[in-house]
């Protein structure tokens, strides 16, 4: 066995489907659409945003939305179910990521769509490297330190799902009085059939409260269903259909992202563990960096970008009570046939934001609680309040206020860019730095 990250001894009598049980099929199938529907608007903007930016043809962003789907959904199968040493085998969903769309335009417009997916897999190296050194580091990970970052990851997130459930960052409607009703209805539902539902109803409380949102949205007539007609039935994935480039030039704008999001879902894999109630090893995680970069490697080749852990569905595991990493590979499955059948991922994709904002807060809501639940057994001593404040402080104030580093290098804005990575990198540090008397 590997070097255990968290020591602490786990009260383990709240998860009901642990990693490797497998829950019964049609509840393990209501739970794969959960967290697919928690994931779902993150995969398919990336694609709309990078190829509405460097002018992309309407029917090869259509490509590209479903090129990104089907791919996040092998990403995912690679790491849940594993192949060889590849993959952490935990119940962890991937997709494509936020941190390389600065990039993505950048080498999009200059070297077009073969350019950016010979970068995206020329720099899937640096995690595939990087993830045979992360055992040796994982001595540094303390519980002060994984709860820190564990409670962060859920604090950055929340503000995402504040701007969902009033509409969307920057829609006209934005905090519409419609929009918190919807909102704060769906997370009533979710509240209460968690808390008193039995069985399946309990567990798939986030779906079931989803679902009435979309009824409460469609009589109200604000679901926009225009996608769904537009989409092709079937577009099969194919290898190179735009060609690719490789430059060195073109990789080099995505090495601070790859480094940035090795950091990330070291974090993400931690949030995991404890959410799952079973401490990672090192060589777990290090399997699941190793992952994070051979799935980015093949999604260069189907025509998707960079893909790495969300870790927005961490909350659904203590929520819904099941770690199984069963339900993540059917998940898997699910992404990769909605990605061959873009109607089906047209249907998700409209999903109303205020909808998936109700979900959202008690989601990450429940990540912040995973990680103060660890915190809650570590020693609070000054040593440890310290790195508790300084990473929780840098962390949440780099999320609010971006602008905060608005005058930093390109390159250390890359790394400080993302609160999650920033309360990450000051935790880390801060434990090495200062002894432990």
């Amino acid at each position: 066995m590997g070097e255990i990250v968290n020591q602490t001894t786990i009260q383990k009598n709240e998860i009901i489907y642990k990693i490797d049980d497998k829950p019964p099929l049609a509840l393990s199938i209501v739970l794969a659409l959960q967290h697919i529907l928690a994931a779902f608007g993150g995969i398919v903007a990336v694609p709309l945003v990078v190829g509405q930016a460097i002018g992309v043809k309407i029917e090869d962003l259509s490509y590209l939305v479903s090129a990104a789907i089907f791919m996040a959904g092998l990403a995912t199968f690679i790491q849940a179910k594993g192949i060889g040493n590849c993959g952490a085998r935990v119940s962890c969903m991937m997709g494509t990521d936020f941190s390389f769309v600065s990039a993505g335009i950048l080498v999009g417009k200059s070297m077009g769509l073969p350019g950016y997916f010979g970068a995206t897999i020329l720099g899937s190296f640096v995690e595939i490297i990087l993830s045979r050194f992360i055992k040796p580091l994982m001595k540094y990970f303390p519980p002060i330190v994984t709860g820190t970052v564990v409670t962060l990851i859920g604090l950055t997130l929340l503000p995402v799902s504040i701007d969902w459930a009033a509409g969307g960052y920057g829609s006209p409607d934005y905090g519409s009085l419609q929009n918190i009703a919807i909102a704060m209805t769906v997370l009533l539902i979710a509240l209460f059939l968690n808390k008193y539902g039995k069985g399946i109803v309990s567990s798939a409380s986030v779906l079931i409260s989803i679902f009435f949102g979309y009824i409460i949205c469609s009589f109200l007539g604000i679901i926009d269903f225009t996608p769904v007609l537009q989409a092709k039935w079937i577009e099969l994935p194919r290898i190179f259909k735009y060609g690719v480039k490789f430059s060195l030039i073109g990789v080099l704008p995505f090495i601070a992202p790859y480094l940035v999001t090795t950091i990330e879902t070291v974090g993400c894999l931690i949030a995991i563990g404890e959410a799952s109630e079973k401490p990672l090893t090192s060589e777990e995680i290090s399997a699941g960096i190793l992952a994070d970069g051979v799935g980015s490697f093949l999604a260069g080749f189907f025509g998707a970008g960079p893909n790495t852990s969300f870790s927005q569905n961490v909350g659904l595991i203590p929520l819904t009570k099941v770690a199984s990493r069963y339900v993540m590979i059917i998940a898997s499955i699910l992404l990769m046939l909605l990605g061959i059948f873009p109607k089906l991922g047209a249907l998700i994709a409209i999903m109303p934001n205020p909808v998936l904002g109700g979900a959202g807060i008690v989601m990450f809501g429940m990540v912040a609680a995973a990680g103060i639940k660890t915190l809650s057994r570590c020693e609070l001593n000054t040593r440890n309040l310290l790195i508790l404040a300084v990473s929780i402080g840098l962390g949440l104030g780099v999320t609010v206020r971006p602008d905060f580093i608005s005058h930093l290098p390109q390159a250390l804005k890359m790394f400080f860019g993302s609160g999650i990575s920033t309360g990450t990198i000051t935790a880390f540090l801060l434990n090495i730095i200062l002894k432990d008397n």
